[in-house]
């Protein structure tokens, strides 16, 4: 059975590379000095959000490139962001980890590993000196969910998520990318979202965009809440929601952590999920603009739950595609894999 090929899916692709080409939404400008990369599928164990927008500082992100194309986990940014200058003793140079030292010390041995860290070795102490100083790259994170076809139901799930957004305050902004309906007045604003939410119409085919609704910008630097539990015993149900505080320092190592994954992965990464050794994987940039996945048994822009080695279609491309190259190069697929990966690391100034 074949789907609409404009799927939720296939319009979170073209949410994305919109926001590559055009953001800020509306005239706003983000200034020569800010670079934007955009990440799909992101946030934390609670949370995952659709399109993630990170507004960069470029001298930063410059100097981010130092440290490779890899994220840096929370172990490796404790190391390289304390690093000193001078030769030092680990556990005199690093401040306690909240955690065992010798997680640090593997920590250390895989800065080094990377070349991110220098490290000697004093008798039976390990000494460590920077290599660069790791940089305040990032400025802003935005938050997008992608519903082409909002209607009330969709609506209905979507609300109570962006209010979890809002209460927590990890994005500096959250907004919903709907399709463009070119009605006098969207639908999307008759809907029960937040205030503090944008809501953003989206025409896919064009890659043009109207803010129909401006967000709030959240509190970031402030403590949130994260709401556990709802009440959900009807309308005469008036028993407190649970909840948590969400601690400030929280916020900043969580929304570092989520921008060091969206360097590392970009949104391109949809291939890393799916199969295109696969014969019938392709890439169609059908306006000239975006390669996006097609898969030419089912005829539409699958997704990665449909694109794996459990579909009744997948069949491994011929060997002969692979002949050239084969097998350190690879055939079609490898060079899929590749291209998208080009054009990730194209978004990174310094790399």
């Amino acid at each position: 059975m074949t789907r609409d090929p404009e799927s939720e899916f296939a319009f979170e692709l073209r949410t994305c590379r919109w926001a590559e080409l055009e953001w800020p939404p509306g005239n706003d400008s983000v200034g020569d000095d800010t670079v934007v990369i955009v990440a799909r599928q992101l946030g934390t164990k609670r949370r995952r959000w659709d399109t993630i927008v990170l507004e960069c500082n470029r001298d930063g992100l410059r100097q981010r490139a130092n440290f490779g194309l890899e994220r840096l986990d929370s172990d490796l940014r404790h190391v390289v962001g304390n690093a000193p200058g001078e030769w030092t003793y680990y556990r005199d140079a690093l401040p306690q980890p909240g955690y065992p030292w010798r997680y640090v010390r593997e920590a250390i041995h895989r800065a080094d590993d990377r070349g991110i860290l220098e490290t000697r070795k004093r008798g039976n102490r390990i000494e460590i000196r920077r290599e660069w100083t790791y940089p305040d790259w990032l400025e802003r994170v935005v938050a997008i969910e992608n519903k082409p076809d909002l209607d009330a139901s969709a609506a209905r799930a979507l609300g109570s998520q962006l209010e979890y957004d809002v209460a927590v305050g990890l994005a500096d902004e959250v907004w919903v990318a709907t399709r463009q309906t070119d009605e006098r007045v969207e639908p999307a604003l008759f809907e029960d979202l937040p205030v503090e939410a944008g809501i953003l119409t989206l025409e896919p085919d064009d890659l043009t965009a109207e803010v129909e609704w401006h967000p709030r910008s959240l509190a970031i630097d402030e403590p949130g809440s994260r709401i556990l539990d709802r009440p959900d015993g009807g309308e005469r149900d008036d028993s407190a929601a649970r909840f948590e505080y969400v601690d400030p320092d929280w916020k900043a190592a969580k929304r570092l952590a989520i921008a060091e994954r969206a360097y590392e992965r970009g949104w391109r990464s949809f291939v890393d999920t799916m199969r295109p050794d696969c014969r019938y994987f392709e890439l169609c940039a059908r306006d000239g603009v975006q390669a996006r996945p097609h898969c030419a048994a089912k005829g539409c822009s699958q997704t990665a739950a449909e694109c794996s080695g459990t579909c009744d279609e997948f069949e491994p491309e011929p060997p002969v595609w692979r002949t050239r190259g084969w097998p350190i190069e690879g055939g079609p697929g490898k060079r899929v894999q590749q291209l998208l990966a080009e054009r990730r690391r194209r978004r990174r100034p310094g790399v």
